[in-house]
Parts: structure tokens; C-alpha cells; sequence
């Protein structure tokens, strides 16, 4: 197994280990305590890039901050370096395509307020980009693994709605890029 392998290995099982809840878990606990479940997109943590140590394809993990629940996403290589860069504080020596967005956003006078990760259809994943400028909101239709890297480099929330986490729960492993 490769190094990257073994690291993504170790992540997926710490991340076990340290009690993520089960994707049906969560969902129990509140029906047996009588708290209605919260509806609407939760806000997500960006917790790693890895390698998926069965196929070597580069995933991104994702846990709910609500109820812990996670998502995994198979992403390009590209994407995969747009995320992991930023989460490590790395500044590469020459603008990203996502720091070129950012960077002509600002010029614009257009701000990323959020991003959601809305949908899960046929094996795959659908994400918007929430825009503010002079002329009031934008929505844009995006892959996640693009709204992510633009939501970590902005320091706004990445949000996935509830039924996302749902379908994922009831996956097999994936068979191609949900990009």
C-alpha cells in the first residue's frame, strides 16, 4: 500500500474511532429522545483530502456539524489539490483557478456568501454558490468539489443538505468521480 494509501487509511479510521456517528444513528437518537429533527442544509467541516486506499482516487471528507454524520466524495486530482492546498495553509507561488475566482470576485465587488451541496442523483453530487454584489444575489450551479475549494479560500460555510447525507448513506462504493 502506498504512503497516501496508508494516510487516508489511518484518517478514515481515526475518524471511526473517535465516534462519527452511524448515518442511521443520528436520526434514531432524536426520534427515541422526542427532539424534532432540525431541517435544512447543515454546516460541514472540510476535514481531509485523501486517497481512497482501494482505488488510489483522491476523496474529500466531509463531516456534518449538526449530527457528525459524514460524506465522502470520489474528486479529480485538480479539485483534490484546489481543497488540500488551502487546508494546509498553503499559498501556492502563482494564483489557483479558485484564487483567480476569488480574485476577479473581489474586483467585481461580488462576495461567496456560502455554499451548499444540494443534491445526489445518479451517483452524482450537485452543489450551488451563493454570490452577493450591487445587484443583490446570485445563485450559481457548481460541482461541489469547485464550491468547496472557493468556500475554504472565501472562509465561508460549506452547508449539505440533510437529504444529501441520506442518499450517500445508501450508496455502494462509488464507481466514477462525484465531482
Amino acid at each position: 500500500m502506498s504512503t497516501s494509501g496508508r494516510i487516508g487509511m489511518i484518517a478514515l479510521l481515526t475518524i471511526a474511532l473517535t465516534g462519527v456517528t452511524s448515518r442511521s444513528g443520528g436520526a434514531r437518537d432524536s426520534a427515541e429522545l422526542g427532539t424534532p429533527k432540525p431541517n435544512g442544509p447543515q454546516e460541514a467541516e472540510v476535514l481531509a483530502v485523501l486517497a481512497d486506499p482501494r482505488t488510489q482516487a483522491p476523496t474529500v471528507l466531509l463531516q456534518g456539524k449538526r449530527d457528525k454524520r459524514t460524506l465522502i466524495m470520489t474528486i479529480g486530482l485538480a479539485e483534490a489539490t484546489g481543497i488540500a492546498l488551502p487546508l494546509q495553509g498553503v499559498t501556492p507561488p502563482r494564483p489557483l483557478t479558485h484564487d483567480l475566482f476569488l480574485t476577479l470576485f473581489a474586483r467585481l465587488k461580488v462576495t461567496v456568501n456560502r455554499v451548499v451541496i444540494n443534491d445526489l442523483r445518479d451517483d452524482i453530487y450537485y452543489a450551488t454558490i451563493y454570490l452577493t454584489s450591487a445587484a443583490g444575489e446570485m445563485v450559481l450551479d457548481s460541482r461541489p468539489s469547485d464550491a468547496i475549494a472557493l468556500a475554504i479560500r472565501a472562509g465561508v460555510p460549506v452547508l449539505v443538505e440533510d437529504r444529501v447525507f441520506d442518499k450517500a448513506g445508501t450508496l455502494q462504493a462509488p464507481r466514477r468521480p462525484h465531482i
